[in-house]
């Protein structure tokens, strides 16, 4: 205990990543019917936390990693360890999680105002900050995998939230199951890891991986099983629908799990062992694969559906899409700084939905467009922001770390991978302008009436103050979130440099891992050095033409004046009806769970039930019965009876042994 109050790093380390969980406890027990206190504690505690993970930053910017960690289990060559490990990209996480749970926390003061379940909610999300930032400084994959699963408990409890909403139960336990078929996987390749190679402490996984300390097959065989891992948190092909049925939560929900935190926990597990990743090239190639088609289906998705938040849900799966494809193309720092600037900018267009969400009552985009709310001018003009981030325009964030994986992907020697980030380059634009000309632009330029906002406001004029505190809690996280969105791709450099101190991979042993991870390690971001490459410009140019030209579309279709605002794909319904179902994925499952699971083993277990189970128990009871009526004949209570029966038993046991 001493050492802990010696440490100022250690001490800030606990106390920022423990306080959320205190904070739940005493909602929990104490604070439940004190909706006004609960909530002081909760914001209080996270933002205690964020400042503890901010100077953790900044004390250790340029330090070296540091590692407190304690043997938990030992066993001959198996040794479980448990602690802190604070390098550049768990730092940087860490922040990021701090930040932005503080300030989904404060927006939530205003948008959760009044509800009945306001201090539940705040007990659920000091849980998830809890799992969450516990999570990313992991010293061990044990540790790792605990936090990882008591971040989808908690992500259980928050989308289900309104659990008295059938939509609501259902999309919990669709993204708890969900995640649980990925997870299986992720704890197979744990277990096989801790079987062959005994250790599961990160840095040393990572060094022994690259330099050939653990055979081929066992990485790769664990690795695609801890990918599986990756699938199911960070909803890639094939389990990424759950992602969008999981808006059914509260937005700020929505804005922390499943834009900035929780959904980005596969791709922060992802880098966190790069190397040893990087180690095997069979897996590169499936994720990259398969991070591929995620970005183009949910693309696809996204650019058929008027629900505001289900578009930025889908654009979340695609950009998660974008990130895994650059990780498993050696673009290390792409892929984080991706993260970093998404985390920023999604988080901002989830909030900023909130707020129209909140003020019209609808997720409709078009009815939201009518009811004039492109008259809310900071939200209107902070989601504009979001969406030039996300369609990488200059200068906004999302600019930079487009450029960063669209340049990562071209040192491929396979093109077509740079070919679909830039189609989903243009896809994500079109659906993202598609949405924000729904609002500037409704269709036939009327503006019905917002009835519901008169009534409103008239039936709370005494509020009017209160009604103030609301808005300006949901305005302010916005603002400072499009601040963020505005300058944060200008801090690349920066970030590059340190980030890229904690890729475990020295120089001579890069040269044994995948194709790309060497170069990825010093010159594949859009930097300085890129720019000065033969093809640099070319690339830059490509890149922003992409998303140019899906913003263009967009305004053709539902921006100028005298447009049909019906899209392109409204003129083949069969795509756009394979596109609104998801490509029939949830069919296929429905299929599969009603044919191998109901009609196929539930009902074999039935029929073991009913025959064997219930059957043997029949069959012994029938059996006691009946031979108890045999029996009961031998007793008839009648001595005489008895004493005949008796010689008669004793003569044929003399005769048996005698003859």
């Amino acid at each position: 205990m001493g050492a802990l109050f010696r440490d100022p790093v250690l001490f800030a380390t606990v106390l920022g990543t423990n306080l959320p969980f205190f904070s739940m406890a005493v909602i929990l027990l104490f604070t439940r019917s004190k909706p006004t206190v609960s909530s002081r504690i909760s914001v209080g505690s996270i933002a205690v936390s964020a400042i503890c993970a901010i100077s953790l930053l900044a004390r250790l910017f340029s330090a070296p990693p540091l590692q407190y960690q304690t043997l938990w289990f030992c066993s001959g060559k198996l040794n479980i360890v448990f602690g802190y490990y604070l390098d550049p990209l768990s730092l940087l996480m860490l922040t990021i999680v701090g930040i932005i749970a503080c300030l989904v926390q404060i927006y939530s003061l205003g948008y959760m105002a009044g509800d009945p379940g306001y201090s539940r909610y705040y007990a659920f999300q000091s849980l998830f900050a809890w799992a969450m930032m516990n999570m990313v400084i992991a010293g061990s994959m044990l540790q790792l995998f605990i936090f990882w699963e008591m971040v989808g408990l908690a992500s259980y409890f928050l989308i289900g939230f309104y659990y008295e909403k059938w939509s609501a139960s259902q999309a919990g336990k669709k993204a708890f199951v969900m995640n649980r078929v990925g997870d299986v996987g992720f704890f197979l390749g744990l277990i096989l890891l801790l079987i062959g190679f005994g250790n599961l402490d990160i840095p040393t996984l990572n060094h022994a991986a690259v330099s050939h300390g653990i055979s081929q097959g066992l990485i790769t065989t664990s690795a695609l099983l801890i990918f599986c891992g990756v699938i199911g948190k960070s909803a890639q092909f094939p389990l990424l629908t759950w992602l969008p049925d999981a808006m059914e939560g509260p937005t700020p929900v929505s804005a922390l799990l499943h834009s900035a935190t929780m959904v980005a926990a596969g791709v922060y597990m992802f880098s966190r062992i790069f190397p040893f990743f990087s180690a095997s090239p069979q897996a590169m190639a499936v994720a990259l694969a398969i991070g591929a088609v995620t970005m183009i289906l949910s693309s696809t998705m996204a650019m058929v559906t008027y629900d505001l938040k289900q578009v930025w849900a889908y654009s979340t799966v695609s950009q998660l899409g974008y990130m895994v494809m650059a990780l498993a193309a050696g673009g290390y720092f792409a892929a984080v700084f991706h993260l970093t600037t998404h985390a920023g900018f999604k988080a901002l267009l989830f909030l900023c939905s909130g707020i129209f969400i909140h003020e019209f009552h609808t997720n409709d985009m078009r009815i939201i467009g009518k009811q004039g709310g492109r008259k809310l001018k900071i939200p209107m003009t902070c989601i504009t922001i979001g969406a030039l981030a996300l369609s990488g325009v200059f200068p906004f964030s999302g600019f930079f770390s487009k450029e960063a994986i669209l340049t990562v992907l071209y040192a491929q020697p396979n093109k077509i991978w740079y070919a679909a980030g830039l189609f989903g380059a243009v896809l994500t634009a079109y659906y993202s302008f598609r949405l924000i000309f729904h609002l500037l632009f409704p269709k036939d330029g009327i503006e019905e009436k917002h009835h519901h906002g008169e009534h409103e406001a008239g039936s709370h004029e005494h509020e009017e103050g209160h009604q103030g505190f609301v808005f300006w809690a949901m305005a302010i996280p916005v603002m400072i979130l499009a601040g963020v969105s505005v300058v944060l791709g200008f801090f690349e450099h920066g970030l590059e440099h340190f980030i890229m101190r904690s890729l475990p991979i020295p120089e001579e042993l890069a040269r044994h891992a995948v194709p790309g991870v060497h170069a990825a390690a010093h010159a594949l971001s859009e930097g300085a050095q890129r720019v000065h490459e033969p093809n640099g410009s070319l690339l830059t140019i490509l890149g922003v033409s992409a998303g140019l030209l899906g913003i263009a579309v967009a305004w053709f279709e539902y921006g100028r004046q005298g447009a049909s605002r019906k899209g392109f794909l409204s003129y083949f319904p069969a795509i756009w009806k394979l596109f609104d179902l998801r490509w029939f994925l949830d069919i296929f499952y429905r299929k599969g769970l009603d044919t191998l699971v109901y009609a196929g083993l539930t009902s074999l277990f039935v029929r073991n039930d009913r025959r064997i189970i219930d059957g043997g128990i029949d069959g012994i009871c029938i059996f006691t019965e009946g031979s108890g009526r045999l029996f009961s004949f031998l007793q008839s209570g009648m001595l005489q009876f008895n004493l005949v029966l008796m010689v008669l038993v004793a003569g044929a046991a003399v005769l048996y042994f005698v003859i």
